[in-house]
Formats: structure tokens, sequence, C-alpha cells
């Protein structure tokens, strides 16, 4: 229930916006129910071409969220989202992202905004 909601916030609340933070919570259930129904539709895409054209619509239509809430991932750890073009070195650059994301966002407000539970309190 957690993943839907916070997928649901990510996908439907806040689709393309890049500014503001995003929770590691936020940013990691987002990627877990998206990793999910991912798989799945290639598994069944082997059986299938038609769900070899639900895959890519569906990846097609996360593009933009997921840009998105990497970006707020990265202004919650106060580091700017053009980091976010680290993806385009191989590896390395995957590895450093993904090591950037686990980190602990800023406790007091930063540049880009107040934390993002305190928005959620609110």
């Amino acid at each position: 229930m957690i993943v839907v909601n916070y997928w649901k916030l990510v996908v439907l609340e806040r689709y393309a916006q890049f500014e503001g933070r995003a929770s590691r919570a936020e940013f990691w259930y987002y990627a877990l129910a998206t990793f999910v129904v991912s798989l799945v539709l290639n598994l069944l895409a082997q059986a299938s071409a038609i769900f070899l054209i639900l895959a890519v619509g569906w990846w097609l239509a996360l593009l933009i969220p997921g840009i998105a809430v990497g970006i707020r991932r990265l202004h919650d750890t106060d580091k700017s989202g053009l980091l976010l073009l680290l993806a385009f070195i191989p590896i390395v650059g995957a590895i450093i992202l993904i090591v950037l994301w686990a980190g602990e966002g800023s406790a007091a407000d930063n540049q880009y905004g107040p934390r993002p539970a305190e928005l959620a309190a609110a």
C-alpha cells in the first residue's frame, strides 16, 4: 500500500515537477514499483508482441516522472539536478547516482526548498 501511495504521488501529482525535494522513501518506492511492473511486462513480452508494445508505452509514459523524481532526490541531498547527466557515463555514472540517491537528505531547508517530510506533514 505504501508503494502505491508513493508511486501515485510521483506519477499523478508530481508528474513533471523538477523543483523541490523528494525523500528517499518517495524515490525508492517509485523505483521499486516501476521496476516490478517493468519486469512483469518484459516477461510477458516474451510470450506476446502486445506486451512488448505495452512495455514500450510504459517506459515512455514514465520517462518524465522518472527524471523528475531523480532530480528532486538529488535536490534533497543539496546537489544540482544536472548531476543526473552522470547517467550517460557507462557503469561509473550509474554507481555514483545510486550512491547519491541512497544518501541522507539535508536535515534542514536547503536552496531547493523545505524538507520533504515537512511537506507531507503540512
